[in-house]
């Protein structure tokens, strides 16, 4: 018999604390409390109609068979088109891979990165799995600090110390999770020098792409780099997290061993849901539009509300849709202060441990719920601040 069954590596991976806090939210809502959720990043919109539609006739007309492994053509093929009209570059078809969702998207990337010990440069903070998929993949993720000053996004010139013989990829995220963030231009182009001097590639996550408010807009690697993995989907910016579809842009020497992994681990994404992802791409303009513009406004409002309650920035989230904030004055321990607003104040947020030690203090609300929700939040949470004594502090 063996003393403990359970893998080593899963009995050691962390909690998403965030679905720590979801879950004790819905414990309490069964017991009969009203909780506003602020605390997980899952738009409140319906999926656009030409979405729903595209897939209603997908399976009306059959599409419900195995696919290709890297996914249909035409939507490879789609996903080409898109990066050229939106950003100027060219894609070969031939390095599109579609996937279930950009987290599996993820985990085949650090696999076919990724040999034991060999490592992955990220900032800290940072989205809250990434560190146990470049762990449970072999690697081992080295963390650069990030500063509020510098809306919590890479120097690039702090990074070169981090840069050993053994690394093999710096990760960017740009709108980040959970800062709301972008990385400027000029720094993914230093970015992108860094890892061509050190021989490594960049993996560039970019699935907020599009959920940007103001100030400069998002920018993918490949403007800069070939030497780079795009990790993208369609969760965010079209409101279909339950769908599941998402897609790697790799340098052509992975497709092949991203596409073993999908044969053997996945398959191939759902048929049906790769017809409606074309829809997506190219029939979800004005809708896509109207779901940013009342992205924008939560964001202001949020933003308002906070600052009235004596929460200080030093910057402002311009993308994505989460309010990044120091909590500390009102209790140290971001973790514990999570906790407490959801039980006395019925809020669900997530504390910036959840997101590396850099965050340590912080609180993250997310603005991708109705602007009466979040009106209802912010008012609770208010009533908990002065039961401190805080407001104004």
């Amino acid at each position: 018999m063996f003393k403990d069954p359970v893998s080593r590596r899963t009995r050691k991976m962390p909690s998403f604390i965030a679905m720590d806090v979801l879950e004790s939210a819905h414990a309490l809502e069964r017991a009969g409390r009203h909780i506003v959720h602020l605390e997980v990043g899952e738009p409140d919109f319906d999926t656009p109609e030409p979405v729903r539609l595209a897939a209603a006739k997908a399976l009306e007309s059959g599409q419900t068979h195995y696919t290709h492994s890297l996914g249909i053509h035409d939507l490879r093929a789609a996903v080409s088109v898109h990066y050229r009209a939106r950003y100027g570059v060219d894609v070969d078809p031939e390095r599109v891979i579609i996937t279930s969702g950009s987290s599996p998207a993820l985990f085949m990337t650090f696999a076919a990165l990724l040999n034991p010990g060999e490592e992955v440069v990220l900032s800290n903070p940072h989205y809250a799995s990434y560190p146990a998929m470049i762990e449970f993949t072999g690697g081992r993720p080295v963390y650069v600090p990030v500063r509020e000053e510098e809306a919590f996004q890479f120097v690039p010139e702090e990074i070169t110390p981090f840069i050993t013989k053994k690394t093999k990829a710096i990760l960017i995220n740009s709108p980040a999770n959970p800062t709301g963030t972008l990385l400027s231009r000029e720094r993914h182009e230093k970015v992108a020098r860094i890892a061509e001097g050190a021989g490594a590639f960049v993996v560039s996550d970019e699935i907020y792409h599009g959920l940007v408010y103001e100030g400069e807009k998002e920018h993918t690697i490949l403007e800069f780099t070939d030497r780079a993995f795009v990790i993208n989907g369609f969760s965010k910016l079209y409101a279909m997290t339950g769908w599941r579809l998402g897609y790697i842009i790799a340098p052509p020497e992975f497709v092949r061993p991203i596409q073993k992994m999908s044969q053997n681990f996945y398959i191939c994404a759902n048929s049906f849901v790769q017809a409606a992802g074309i829809a997506a791409l190219f029939e979800t303009g004005d809708h896509v539009a109207q779901m940013v513009k009342t992205y924008a406004a939560r964001r202001v409002y949020m933003i308002k509300r906070l600052e009235e309650m004596g929460f200080k920035f030093r910057c402002h989230p311009t993308g994505a849709f989460y309010v990044f904030v120091n909590a500390a004055h009102l209790n140290p321990d971001c973790y514990k202060l999570a906790f407490d607003i959801l039980e006395k104040a019925g809020v669900g947020c997530t504390p910036g441990i959840d997101f590396g030690s850099g965050g340590e203090g912080y609180i993250r609300f997310t603005y991708a719920n109705s602007i009466e929700n979040i009106k209802e939040g912010m008012d609770r949470l208010k009533i908990y601040v002065q039961s401190l004594g805080k407001i104004g502090a």
